[in-house]
């Protein structure tokens, strides 16, 4: 069996995996990092997202107003200290991205052109034509590989975390090209996964979101929190659950039971 040593092993390379791994690499340049995946990055979930990311950029929006819609969004069940914290550094998250060369659509006059969601007030949905997860994975895989310390695992399924005295040591993963194994020992893991929709028969997730990380992290003792929580669009093609972007209720559209 294989073995490599890394300073952080992260499951999944999809947007967060991938944002996590550059983040980690630039904080520090000697670090050496794996990225380890299921498939291929740009085959990730992220890039079926046609909606778009929240943040504040209008002149009569606000943090404050941002903060109201989404914690009134979530029925005031929202971590609040979380809401506080995306709400706060999604402007300059979006301004990195454009950065990177996320692709943002844009108005007449140049300016970011932003629409309202569900439970807006305020036009504030940052979106790359209806393809936002498409470019967003793109810039976020483009920029990874100007890394050389960030070392891609592709196509490799981790089949569970090494754990020593109640600390995450690393992973033993499946080449799944070759049947082999690698086992990847790390100071760090970091889960991003995704969740598990694909429980449910009708849901607008790709056959890869089992829940893969969700059950590592369960097997050994990590508490998880707010399960009763699963997200997935209301809106999906008949038979199929092939997503209708969340900006057809956003422009207009009623959801109604019959």
């Amino acid at each position: 069996m294989q073995t490599v040593n890394v300073d952080i092993a992260i499951v999944g390379a999809g947007g967060g995996g991938l944002r996590a791994a550059i983040a980690a690499a630039q904080a520090n340049p000697n670090l050496k990092i794996a990225l380890v995946s299921k498939v291929y990055p740009m085959r990730s979930h992220t890039v079926a997202a046609e909606g778009g990311a929240a943040a504040v950029i209008k002149e009569e929006d606000s943090y404050d107003k941002h903060f109201q819609d989404t914690v009134a969004g979530g029925d005031w069940l929202c971590e609040q200290d979380v809401v506080e914290y995306f709400v706060e550094h999604s402007p300059v998250e979006m301004t990195q991205l454009e950065r990177w060369g996320c692709p943002w659509s844009r108005k007449a006059d140049g300016d970011v052109n932003v629409r309202r969601f569900g439970g807006m007030k305020i036009e504030r949905t940052w979106f790359a034509a209806d393809k936002t997860g498409f470019h967003l994975l793109h810039t976020l895989f483009q920029t990874s590989i100007q890394y050389p310390q960030i070392v891609r695992f592709d196509e490799h399924f981790v089949l569970d975390i090494l754990v020593d005295d109640g600390h995450a040591r690393g992973m033993v993963a499946m080449n799944m090209m070759e049947g082999s194994l690698v086992q990847i020992n790390a100071n760090a893991v970091v889960i991003a996964t995704g969740g598990g929709c694909r429980a449910f028969r009708f849901n607008t997730n790709g056959g890869i979101v089992t829940g893969d990380g969700l059950s590592m992290a369960y097997r050994h003792g990590v508490p998880l929190r707010d399960m009763e929580f699963v997200q997935y669009h209301p809106t999906g093609l008949p038979n199929t659950g092939i997503l209708m972007t969340e900006g057809c209720r956003g422009e207009g559209g009623i959801l109604v039971n019959k």
